[in-house]
C-alpha cells in the first residue's frame, strides 16, 4: 500500500478493466482506502474499482473534499465517458458520498451507503466526545483506538489480520486530524428537501449490531426520504461490516438485484487484490 501524502487520490487494483462499471469507494474516517482491500475479491470481477484515499494531515472541509472526487471522477471518464458509475460510501464516506451525489447527481447510476456517518447527531455522547477530544493529550488515542475497537468492530466475525489492519488504519490518522474530521461529522447537514432530490436508486447498508451509531434506524430514515432507496439489515454485523469474514459487498448487491445491465454476469472466486495508487 502507498502512502498518500500530498493529496486526496484514487487508489485501484492491480488489474483495471475500463470496459467494466466505475465503482468508487468513499471510506471510512481513517481516509486511508486501505481497509477495502477484503471486498476487492468480488468487486473488481465486476467494477473497476477506485477507493478515494485522503492524506492523513488533510483538513479539507465537506464541499472540497466532494469537489476532489468529482474531478478524479472525470478524469476517469474522459476516455470512457459512457461507463455506469456506482457510488459507495462506508461511514464517514457515506456522508461524503451523500455531499458527492447532491453536487453532480448526473454522474451517479447506482449509490449505496453503508453504515453512513449522517446520523452522527443522533448520538449525544458522541458530539459530546468530538468536542471533548480537542482537550485530549496525543498518547491517549494510542489508548483510545483498543478502546473502540470492540464499538467499530464485530470482533468475533473479523480475522485478526483485519482487525490489526483496522487498528492500523486508526493509528495512521493524527489527533488533530481525527479531532477535523469528527468537528465535519458533528456539523453535518444535509434537507430532506435535497435527499429527495436523488432519484437514482440507493441502496443502504446497516449492521444490526453497530454498536457506534444507530445505522438500522438511520437506514430506515434514509430510506423513507430517497425516493428510490431501499434498506438492507445484516443482524450480526458491526459498524466495520465490510472488514467481517462473512461479509461480502458484491454478494449482497446482487442478491439485492441492486447489479444493472451492465456489470458482467460473473462469479466470485478472484484472488484478494491489492490497492494501489
Amino acid at each position: 500500500m502507498p502512502d498518500v501524502k500530498s493529496r486526496p487520490c484514487f487508489l485501484t487494483p492491480v488489474r483495471i478493466n475500463r470496459n467494466y462499471p466505475l465503482f468508487v469507494f468513499l471510506p471510512g474516517m481513517d481516509g486511508t482506502g486501505h481497509l477495502l482491500r477484503s471486498q476487492t475479491q468480488g468487486l473488481e470481477k465486476a467494477f473497476d474499482v477506485r477507493c478515494f484515499a485522503i492524506p492523513p494531515n488533510d483538513s479539507t472541509n465537506w464541499e472540497d473534499l466532494a469537489e476532489a472526487v468529482i474531478h478524479l471522477i472525470e478524469a476517469e471518464l474522459v476516455n470512457t465517458p459512457s461507463r455506469s458509475i456506482y457510488l459507495c460510501g462506508e461511514s464517514f464516506g457515506g456522508c461524503l458520498a451523500v455531499k458527492v451525489a447532491l453536487r453532480s447527481p448526473e454522474l451517479f447510476d447506482r449509490i449505496i451507503l453503508i453504515n453512513p456517518a449522517t446520523s452522527f447527531n443522533q448520538r449525544p455522547l458522541l458530539r459530546w466526545g468530538s468536542q471533548l477530544g480537542r482537550w485530549v493529550p496525543d498518547y491517549f488515542y494510542e489508548i483510545s483506538a483498543f478502546a473502540l475497537l470492540p464499538f467499530l468492530s464485530a470482533l468475533s466475525r473479523t480475522s485478526p489480520n483485519d482487525r490489526r489492519a483496522l487498528l492500523e488504519a486508526m493509528h495512521s490518522v493524527p489527533p488533530k486530524t481525527v479531532n477535523w474530521r469528527l468537528e465535519m461529522v458533528t456539523e453535518f447537514e444535509i434537507d430532506e428537501t435535497q435527499l429527495r432530490q436523488l432519484t437514482q436508486p440507493v441502496l443502504v447498508i446497516a449492521g444490526a449490531a453497530d454498536r457506534l451509531l444507530p445505522s438500522v434506524l438511520e437506514a430506515e430514515r434514509l430510506a423513507s426520504l430517497l425516493p428510490n432507496a431501499k434498506k438492507v439489515v445484516l443482524p450480526e454485523s458491526g459498524h466495520t461490516c465490510l472488514l467481517e469474514i462473512n461479509v461480502n459487498l458484491f454478494e449482497i448487491l446482487k442478491s439485492q438485484n441492486f447489479l444493472d445491465d451492465s456489470v458482467p454476469n460473473t462469479d466470485v472466486d478472484s484472488a484478494l487484490m491489492p490497492m494501489v495508487e
